[in-house]
């Protein structure tokens, strides 16, 4: 390994992210033979291939997935090593790769707002996905921090409490359990339930909602990939749904969907800024987090219509 050079493990990012040694070599600014040259010796070096060479481009192989995440660890230290000189130097800048749930995309914007006019001169770049691609992301370490309700335990994490995060049933106004009281969970499954995809981590807490109904979820649900598209269901009348209160404070306002008054609701969660244990903080990173610790829950919608005794429900 003393051969192993930065330049080549660049090469390797860059074959995987353009799938051809050509467009990496326009990428980096070097010749195809030069980019062969640094794959080959690697491979001669490890006494594995990293690639896959196909018809249809360069596919990553085993050795290359494990090249591949020492580049972006290493690139990440280097970012935080140029950070910290910059902080040294007084130059408070930096570039903070965000990663959030899909439920999160309905604050983030307004957050990372609230943050630049703090600090205006750090970058934040934002990728928005379901749990498993976040965490997935983070896995490989293509995000820095990720914002999300429940940190994942397969790979190790810090994470930060920044707020509540309250998940509730919703439906139609003119549903007939829209005034209802004290829902139970049997009297819940009698109705079409619209529920997120698996690995979606909304999907996940209404599964343990209806743990005592083994297989409630196999019958009479209608699986959507989005919040976006579940409002839309059951403001069309198709159905229940199990939402974060995030995703849903416009339309309530403007009376277009109500929130159930089920028995054991809302359930309450706790939004995560998670970082990986193993990765070397940058300042921007630090005054990111502090700002979500001081001032995150201020920008989490709906919070103070979700007391026992404010749930919004209609009358008569």
């Amino acid at each position: 390994m003393r051969t192993l050079s930065l330049r080549q493990l660049r090469s390797v990012q860059e074959i995987s992210r353009l799938g051809t040694i050509a467009a990496a070599a326009r990428a980096l600014g070097l010749t195809a033979p030069a980019i062969t040259l640094q794959i080959k010796q690697m491979e001669e070096e490890f006494g594995l291939a990293l690639f896959d060479r196909t018809s249809d481009g360069m596919h990553l192989r085993e050795a290359g997935y494990a090249a591949l995440k020492a580049a972006n660890a290493i690139e990440s230290v280097l970012q935080a090593l140029q950070d910290d000189l910059d902080a040294i130097k007084g130059v408070r800048r930096g570039l903070i790769r965000l990663g959030v749930v899909s439920t999160a995309k309905y604050f983030a914007p307004a957050m990372i707002a609230g943050f630049r006019n703090e600090h205006p001169a750090i970058e934040i770049k934002l990728l928005v996905g379901n749990r498993f691609d976040i965490v997935g992301k983070l896995r490989a370490y293509e995000l820095d921090i990720a914002l999300m309700g429940r940190p994942p335990t397969e790979i190790p994490v810090e994470a930060t409490v920044f707020g509540d995060h309250p998940l509730v049933m919703i439906a139609a106004p003119g549903h007939p359990l829209a005034a209802a009281r004290n829902i139970d969970k049997a009297r819940l499954l009698e109705e079409p339930i619209i529920i997120r995809e698996p690995g979606s981590g909304t999907r996940r807490s209404l599964e343990t909602f209806f743990a005592a109904f083994p297989d409630a979820l196999d019958t009479n649900t209608t699986q959507m990939g989005s919040n976006e598209t579940i409002k839309q269901a059951v403001m069309a009348g198709l159905g229940i749904a199990f939402i974060s209160a995030h995703t849903i404070a416009f339309e309530v306002e403007m009376q277009r969907l109500v929130i159930l008054d089920v028995v054991d609701m809302p359930i309450r969660k706790q939004w995560f800024a998670v970082t990986r244990s193993d990765h070397v903080r940058a300042p921007a990173e630090l005054a990111f987090t502090r700002f979500l610790t001081q001032k995150g829950a201020a920008f989490l919608p709906m919070l103070d219509r979700l007391s026992s005794a404010e749930i919004s429900l209609p009358t008569g």
